[in-house]
């Protein structure tokens, strides 16, 4: 086992070092893309924390998931978020996976790009939703009595910029319809859904969706309604994130699998800005990485 291991190390190492030149040079092209689809979440996270401004408490409204399912309670609030993270996490680790294994559909880079206008475009229409119309929060302390519940108005601009953290996210208040972490987990499935290779996983996953939903509800963190707008269908074309990715792919670029052969299609068409020359250098690029996956 030793000797296998010792052999095996250098190729795992050239295999990580081919991917990552391979992928700095997509990100060369990318990084645009990349630093907006970024940025852009910090003005989601900024967003979400200026409608707690507006927040006003009040009765919790009639909802027929709470009638449905018993309230976990505040002491099982982490169920939720647990499961949350461990599809956020593993979607993460498999976006990378091209760096140590044999096995390569996708470019990080790329899928990246990717995920990033999808999420934009969903949390675009999230903004718009909570500003329109506040609801009294669900959640423990959006309610009545609660000393988060209501926050007094920034004192300046660094507070509004700084999104009180880590508080302003972990207690958030107002920003309701339609769910983040539902939008978040239907991204990540539904990507891995059309660009995943393993079935078992991609029934866990969808799993795991439902699962999670549901326990967004009894931990009272959110609206029926703010699930089901967000949550779609998996044989439907309705509903936001279902919808939106649905635009989405109708107006990029398809994205090919990445073949083993000696040339490999791009999942994204890469710029001609700079002529053949860009052409032959991320042909190389390509090339280097199946030598090192064939060595």
């Amino acid at each position: 086992m030793p000797v296998y291991v010792d052999r095996e190390a250098p190729k795992l190492w050239r295999r990580i070092y081919s991917e990552a030149t391979l992928e700095a040079s997509l990100l060369a092209e990318k990084w645009k893309l990349v630093l907006a689809g970024l940025a852009f979440q910090y003005i989601h996270g900024l967003a979400a924390h200026g409608v707690h401004y507006l927040h006003r408490p009040g009765p919790t409204l009639q909802d027929a998931g709470f009638f449905i399912l018993p309230a976990l309670g505040q002491d099982k609030a982490f169920v939720s978020e647990t499961v949350f993270v461990t599809i956020f996490v593993s979607f993460v680790l498999w976006t990378f996976h091209p760096f140590v294994s044999h096995s390569k559909k996708i470019y990080t880079v790329l899928i990246w790009c990717r995920v990033f206008v999808y999420l934009a475009a969903s949390q675009s229409l999230r903004i718009i939703t909570f500003f329109a119309t506040q609801l009294p929060g669900p959640n423990y302390h959006c309610r009545e009595g609660s000393k988060l519940a209501k926050i007094p108005p920034p004192k300046n601009v660094l507070e509004v910029l700084l999104i009180n953290f880590p508080d302003g996210v972990i207690y958030g208040c107002g920003d309701l319809i339609f769910s983040s972490h539902t939008i978040f987990t239907l991204v990540f499935v539904r990507t891995y859904q059309r660009y995943g290779i393993r079935r078992w996983i991609k029934h866990l996953a969808w799993l795991m969706a439902v699962i999670q939903s549901l326990l967004i509800i009894a931990s009272r963190k959110h609206y029926t309604v703010d699930i089901v707008v967000a949550r779609p269908g998996r044989l439907g074309k309705w509903y936001t994130v279902n919808l939106v990715m649905f635009y989405v792919d109708s107006k990029l670029p398809e994205m090919a699998e990445r073949s083993s052969g000696p040339s490999p299609t791009p999942l994204l068409p890469l710029s001609t800005k700079d002529g053949n020359k860009s052409k032959e250098d991320h042909q190389r690029l390509l090339n280097k990485t199946n030598v090192a996956d064939e060595l």
